[in-house]
C-alpha cells in the first residue's frame, strides 16, 4: 500500500549518518510542503533494484550519495540535465510520469554557497585537489559562474587529466582548464578547493608555500564540528577566508528541493541552525 504523502530519500551505502532528512524537514517546514523524507541503505549490487522498489511504493524523489552516483547516471541515461551530463554523475533523481529524471545539484550549492561567503568567482584561478565523484560535480558551474582558469591535481595524474578531459569543451573561449599531479600545485591560486578525502583521513594535502594568493579563498567540500586539517593548513598558508562544505550540503538540498517542489527554500536559517547543532555535538 502507497502512502498518500509525497515520499523522498536518500539512497546511499552507508547512509546512516546522512542529515539530509533533516535538512528536508526543515524545508518542508518552512514551505508547507507536506513530505515523507527517509534514509535508504542499498545493497552495492541493488541500486538499480531499491530505486524501482522505492517508486512502485510512492517514491517521488532521491537525493543520490556515494557510491551510487554513477549508477544514477546511468539509470536516468534518457533524461538527463545539462549538468549532470557534463558531470557524468547524478545527485538527484525526479520521478514523472515519463520516467526517472537525473541531475546533479552539487557545483550549484558550492556555487551558491560561495557566493553566500562574499567572495567573487569572475575571473578567478582557482586549484581543485582531487579527480574523483566529488570535483566531478563541481567543474561545470564554477566554469559557468566565470572563472579564469581551473587546474586540477591528484595523487593519480591521469584521473585528473581525464577529468580535465571531460570538460574541456565545457570551457568558455579565454578559460584554462589544466590538470597535473600533487607535485603540480602551483603558487598564487585565488581559490584552492579541497575535492579529495584528505579530510577524512585527518591529514591535509601537501601544498607548497606560497599557494594562496593574497585575499585567498580555502573551500573544504568536507565539514565537521572544528576546522577540517585542510582549513587548519590554509589559515596557517595566508588563506583570508577559510569555509567548509556544510553550506554546499544545505545549498544542493535546496535545489534539489526545488525540482521536485518548484519552491527554493530559505538556505540561511537551515544552515545557521545546522551548524550550531554540529557545534554542540562536537
Amino acid at each position: 500500500m502507497t502512502s498518500s504523502i509525497p515520499r523522498y530519500a536518500v539512497i546511499g551505502n552507508p547512509v546512516k549518518h546522512s542529515r539530509s532528512p533533516w535538512i528536508h524537514a526543515r524545508f518542508a517546514e518552512q514551505t508547507g510542503i507536506a513530505l515523507e523524507y527517509t534514509r535508504l541503505e542499498a545493497p552495492l549490487d541493488g541500486f538499480a533494484q531499491s530505486v524501482e522498489h522505492f517508486i512502485a511504493q510512492g517514491g517521488r524523489g532521491l537525493n543520490v550519495t556515494v557510491p551510487f552516483k554513477e549508477q544514477a547516471y546511468a539509470l536516468a541515461q534518457d533524461r538527463l540535465s545539462e549538468r549532470a551530463r557534463q558531470a557524468q554523475a547524478v545527485n538527484t533523481l525526479i520521478v514523472r510520469d515519463d520516467g526517472i529524471h537525473g541531475c546533479n545539484t552539487d557545483g550549484v550549492g558550492l556555487v551558491a554557497d560561495i557566493a553566500q561567503s562574499g567572495f567573487g568567482l569572475a575571473g578567478k584561478r582557482l586549484l581543485i585537489i582531487g579527480a574523483g565523484g566529488a570535483a566531478k560535480g563541481i567543474i561545470g558551474p564554477l566554469l559557468l559562474a566565470g572563472c579564469q582558469a581551473i587546474h586540477i591535481i591528484n595523487r593519480t595524474q591521469s584521473r585528473a587529466e581525464t577529468l580535465c578531459a571531460q570538460f574541456a569543451d565545457t570551457a568558455a573561449p579565454g578559460q584554462q582548464l589544466s590538470a597535473g599531479g600533487m607535485s603540480d600545485a602551483g603558487t598564487g591560486w585565488d581559490a584552492v578547493i579541497n575535492a579529495s578525502a584528505s579530510s577524512l583521513q585527518g591529514v591535509p594535502p601537501e601544498l607548497p608555500a606560497g599557494c594562496y594568493a593574497p585575499g585567498a579563498l580555502a573551500y573544504d567540500l568536507m565539514y565537521c564540528a572544528q576546522a577540517t586539517p585542510f582549513l587548519e593548513q590554509a589559515a596557517r598558508q595566508g588563506a583570508a577566508h577559510c569555509v567548509d562544505g556544510l553550506g554546499m550540503l544545505v545549498g544542493q538540498a535546496a535545489e534539489s528541493f526545488l525540482l521536485w517542489h518548484g519552491v527554493r527554500p530559505d538556505v540561511a536559517p537551515v544552515l545557521a541552525e545546522l551548524r550550531q547543532a554540529i557545534r554542540r555535538q562536537g
